[in-house]
């Protein structure tokens, strides 16, 4: 039975905006794929409903249960990443994914929640007063390293770099040593040469194509052209609803997934863009709150972890769409199709619920930001 406290330190505002950032990813998913004689998006509508249902799942679990068990957790992502390399579907060159009969999912997805549980219970158990050194950080970045070599093998750069990312923005807000950061940079920039030899020649020419588009832009440049398009043709108001004719006669590639953010951007301009910008920059503030106002370690470094998650995969896919970054195949968190990431995002939302509602149950001992 759910205890009453946690119906009344509900966090409604945050789950408010979830609610409307998937209603406008399902309506913005119709009008990418229409029409379709099999609508991605009621496919979409589908992994929305068993998402929620993780999210009220995950809402009912004590998350202190969640550090108990994050390093099975994690393990088990890691497994399930090996059984990708070993046996998972090869779709445009990549293998990232595990079939199940109908369905099939994206093990590296996961890996991003059990990743920041594994780094949550380890950071929360110990502590360190003067700032971590290297030394404090060997577990760490094994716990980085393992998924990012086999995510990099797959090969998925994006979500390769996300986990990076993630780990560094991690210790920011933890206290590491200027000394230990500037040295774990200085290593990831030495392993680039090996992960660029891990790339599929389409992924290594979206790389270079970034510096400058128009040297190919029928090839390697296409993507990044037809989306700066797609975005500057919205001007301020939009095109208007299905009217995007950069999505609906088919010049946008991946307009579902990767470009999605193109087609709210040419529909509904720069009006709509910013719009779902503020909904996105709402919920990392309400996720930073939960983090701040959580009375355990464990709870808080969770929570930050989540946030970071979230924050940098909107910054990179929006900064893709309009070519400040180079396109590395990152979704935009409840709006781009794919089921994977829906399920990760609302299981990382469920436990920003969780650790907010619980708050009331721990004596303080979070951290001081």
């Amino acid at each position: 039975m759910i205890d009453r406290r946690l119906i009344q330190n509900f966090d409604w505002t945050l789950l408010m905006l979830t609610l409307i950032i998937t209603a406008i990813g399902i309506i913005n998913l119709y009008s990418a794929t229409f029409p379709q004689q099999n609508p991605i998006w009621i496919k979409q509508l589908y992994w929305f409903i068993l998402g929620y249902i993780a999210l009220i799942l995950v809402f009912t679990l004590n998350y202190k249960h969640l550090e108990n068990f994050a390093y099975h957790l994690y393990a088990l992502s890691l497994l399930l990443l090996i059984v990708v390399l070993l046996f998972g579907r090869t779709i445009l060159g990549s293998r990232r994914w595990i079939e199940l009969g109908l369905i099939s999912f994206q093990p590296s997805e996961i890996m991003k929640i059990t990743f920041v549980l594994a780094l949550a219970r380890y950071f929360s158990r110990n502590p360190v007063r003067s700032g971590y050194s290297l030394k404090n950080l060997l577990v760490p970045l094994m716990f980085l390293m393992v998924p990012f070599c086999l995510i990099i093998m797959e090969p998925d750069l994006g979500t390769a770099l996300i986990l990076c990312i993630i780990f560094l923005s991690m210790l920011l807000f933890l206290g590491a040593r200027w000394r230990s950061f500037i040295i774990m940079i200085v290593g990831l920039i030495l392993t680039l040469p090996a992960g660029w030899l891990l790339l599929k020649d389409y992924q290594r020419m979206r790389v270079i194509a970034f510096f400058n588009p128009a040297n190919d832009p029928l090839g390697a440049g296409y993507h990044a052209i037809q989306s700066k398009i797609a975005v500057g043709s919205g001007l301020l108001w939009g095109k208007g609803f299905l009217k995007g004719t950069q999505s609906q006669l088919n010049f946008l590639p991946e307009h579902h997934t990767d470009f999605i953010f193109s087609v709210l951007a040419e529909e509904w301009g720069f009006l709509g863009s910013t719009i779902l910008i503020g909904l996105y920059v709402a919920l990392i503030f309400y996720g930073l709150r939960v983090a701040k106002r959580s009375k355990d370690r464990f709870g808080t470094i969770l929570a930050l972890g989540i946030v970071c998650v979230i924050f940098w995969q909107v910054v990179i896919n929006i900064g893709m769409t309009i070519g400040l970054v180079p396109i590395v195949g990152v979704p935009l968190p409840l709006i781009s199709y794919g089921g994977s990431s829906t399920l990760s995002m609302l299981l990382g939302i469920g436990i920003l619920l969780n650790i907010s509602a619980r708050r009331f149950m721990f004596q303080s001992g979070r951290l001081g930001f």
